[in-house]
């Protein structure tokens, strides 16, 4: 078989297995997950034909897949593919572009430079802010706080780049208690450590709380939420912002998914002071629906970006444009700027504000039927994100257990505030209210099968 007829054969494995998804259990079977054990085997001393790899990479890797490309998965805030991206990152990978440099990939950079613009308007972010894009939500927070730990520094008179950190001048990082864990690591690569923080006292959804926000006397980093990963809360971004500027203080936004509410004109009004922040943070692969991995930071000052990343040698050749990778923590790095520009593409302004609607109206649908049937839902369900508690942490935790092995659909489980609960994340534009239904009659049986 050819390179040609293997692509196609890719290709006809790949529509097979969407269309089937809607038939199989979320989660793999006990039996498929066994099966992996076959790829268990010594190295291959003679070159193998490539229709048998494919062969046993679907006939053996498909079955043991989660389906997050289906509808049913409510687990982790994960989306799935919109058709346009899907196909434009066969394309891409077709293409094998290195978006580290213009002069790598004029396509990529370009597509980048698109899709990062359309992403500042639709969010309600200042022009002159610079882009990236990344792996994901971790690496974007890591990103803002290398570009605001530069301008802080830099302020005080110190070259964080240059000089490290032994000695700098220190800063105080304020942080909700709620705070992401991917923030925590995000602090920590940067060397700012995950407990080396003030922690401000938040409310029962998890908003940090402007009465105990703390009187600074000097700059230093906040860290606030935009959509707990919990609750889907927002913290009272006017209120902090506006305290910030006293200080002169810089303003980070963790806006995994949540930033995307700015998107629908309905929810808009949660994201009430995230634009005077001074760095922003979100995912691509949520609630854009593009394939994995796909990563947005976003910085006011693109100075400080720029200062805190970029990378010169004799072999790179300087641009007239901007150069991706100078505005990243990778070099090499793969073109996410296609499938981002693809998915922003078919969507328009007013097909994203529909798909993050009907979301937010599925949520609103899970937490009315389980109310309804005498359960407790922990949270103000304002986007995206449903808590369920079912009586005590034993029989929530059974039912957890239940509906993972069950498969009609997935959900998590989560602590909120001491309570165990499970948590109903709806991403997907493939989710619909077939889905839905179907999904909510599961949880419910599984519940009463607890009980």
């Amino acid at each position: 078989m050819n390179r040609e007829e293997l692509v196609s054969e890719a290709a006809a494995r790949a529509l097979t297995y969407l269309r089937r998804i809607r038939q199989r259990g979320v989660a793999p079977t006990e039996a498929a997950v066994a099966e992996l054990q076959r790829f268990l085997e010594p190295l291959p001393a003679d070159p193998v034909d490539p229709t048998e790899v494919l062969r046993q990479l679907d006939e053996i890797g498909s079955p043991a897949t989660v389906a997050n490309a289906g509808g049913r998965f409510f687990g982790f805030v994960i989306g799935g593919s919109v058709p346009a991206a899907l196909a434009a990152n066969v394309l891409a990978a077709a293409w094998d572009q290195n978006a580290a440099l213009r002069v790598m990939s004029p396509v990529a950079a370009l597509l980048e430079d698109v899709a990062l613009g359309w992403i500042k308007e639709l969010l309600g972010l200042p022009n002159e802010a610079a882009g990236a894009l990344v792996t994901g939500a971790t690496m974007a927070n890591m990103t803002c706080i290398l570009a605001a730990r530069h301008a802080l520094l830099a302020r005080a008179g110190w070259d964080v780049e240059a000089q490290g950190l032994f000695g700098a001048p220190e800063f105080a990082v304020v942080v909700g208690d709620e705070i992401h864990a991917s923030m925590r690591k995000a602090l920590a690569m940067a060397g700012l450590g995950r407990d080396r923080v003030i922690s401000v006292p938040t409310d029962s959804q998890g908003r940090m709380r402007s009465d105990a926000f703390p009187k600074l006397s000097a700059p230093a980093l906040i860290c606030i939420q935009a959509g707990n990963v919990n609750t889907g809360a927002f913290d009272p971004a006017d209120e902090i912002c506006a305290a910030a500027k006293e200080s002169g203080s810089w303003v980070h936004v963790d806006g995994a998914f949540g930033l995307w509410a700015a998107c629908a004109p309905e929810r808009a009004h949660l994201m009430r002071g995230f634009g005077d922040a001074d760095s922003w943070a979100t995912d691509a692969h949520k609630w854009l629906n593009v394939p994995y991995d796909s990563g947005l930071a976003f910085v006011r000052e693109g100075g400080a970006l720029y200062q805190a990343l970029n990378l010169q040698a004799a072999y790179l050749p300087p641009g007239a444009l901007r150069d991706p990778m100078q505005w990243t923590p990778e070099s090499s790095r793969r073109a996410r700027g296609v499938e981002v520009w693809a998915a922003l593409k078919s969507l328009g302004r007013s097909g994203l504000a529909e798909m993050v609607e009907r979301t937010c109206r599925h949520a609103e649908r899970f937490a009315g039927g389980l109310r309804a049937a005498g359960h407790a839902v922990l949270n103000e369900v304002v986007i995206n994100q449903v808590l369920v508690r079912f009586r005590d942490d034993e029989t929530t935790q059974a039912v957890i257990e239940e509906v993972q092995r069950d498969g009609t659909c997935w959900c998590g489980g989560t602590v909120w505030q001491g309570q165990r609960a499970m948590r109903i994340s709806v991403s997907s534009w493939m989710t619909d209210e077939e889905d839905v239904e179907w999904s909510l009659d599961a949880i419910l049986r599984a519940a009463r099968s607890c009980e």
